[in-house]
């Protein structure tokens, strides 16, 4: 994956978790990577430090995903930078909590579409025209293990978004195979990052490792090496419209 040395790079969410793992893995292979983070502002720096000490390039950009006209910023931006924007990461997601069926109400879910699927929608939307013009790039988006499921309970309105990402993947990448943009997702199982931390007490944890063939829950960094090969034309480059399953052996349970 030599051909990533050089690369401008947007990865959203990538302050913590999978996104982190991802940046400081370009950044090792040499390519120009923007940081978005939200909260997050220190550990966004944390991260663009650890890119250009792997020998890469830094920026960091900042705002909520939840703003679509923000999402397409962060494309302009790394365009503005970095001067193309070969790889787009649609890495940022949050179920955002759980809520029962009878409790659940019109606001929350359309919150979690925000996060999950618009965002996603926002920039793809942003970065196809660039990278037509660009002559092709790579687009990887963040699916689930939970659209295969339904997710656990008070957790289907995430694992709907999810599926909603996998399927956009499939149409986005037959309608811009033309222009050279191939679009792929990942769909990571229980992997162990902040979100989990946030929202999954360590006995809910230990359960959703039981049935696990690999017998434990991921860790983010085992993510990035599927970030990285779909992101280079040398090695996934007969490759679009796919969602590659990281889940230790995990299937629909």
């Amino acid at each position: 994956m030599s051909d990533l040395e050089g690369k401008s790079v947007l990865i959203t969410g990538s302050s913590t978790g999978i996104g982190a793992a991802a940046a400081v893995a370009f950044g090792e292979r040499g390519a120009k990577v923007a940081v978005h983070g939200n909260r997050n502002r220190d550990w966004a720096e944390a991260v663009a430090g650890k890119v250009r000490a792997g020998g890469g390039e830094a920026i960091t950009l900042f705002g909520d995903v939840r703003d679509t006209a923000l999402v397409e910023s962060l494309v302009r931006e790394t365009h503005k930078a970095f001067g193309a924007v070969d790889v787009l990461i649609n890495n940022a997601g949050d179920p955002i909590g759980w809520q029962a069926l009878e409790d659940v109400e019109d606001a929350f879910v359309l919150d979690v579409f925000q996060v999950n699927a618009l965002s996603v929608i926002a920039g793809c939307r942003a970065a196809v025209p660039l990278m037509r013009e660009a002559g092709g790039g790579s687009i990887i988006n963040l699916s689930s293990i939970a659209a295969r499921t339904g997710g656990s309970a008070g957790l289907h309105w995430y694992a709907a978004s999810k599926a909603y990402v996998a399927s956009l993947t499939r149409g986005l990448a037959t309608a811009h195979a033309k222009d050279g943009i191939r679009v792929n997702a990942i769909s990571p199982g229980v992997i162990a990052t902040p979100i989990h931390e946030r929202h999954t007490p360590p006995e809910i944890m230990e359960k959703l490792a039981a049935p696990i063939p690999m017998g434990r829950v991921g860790r983010d960094e085992e993510c990035a090496g599927a970030l990285l090969f779909l992101a280079s034309e040398k090695a996934s480059g007969y490759i679009s419209g796919q969602v590659i399953e990281i889940n230790g052996g995990t299937w629909g349970v």
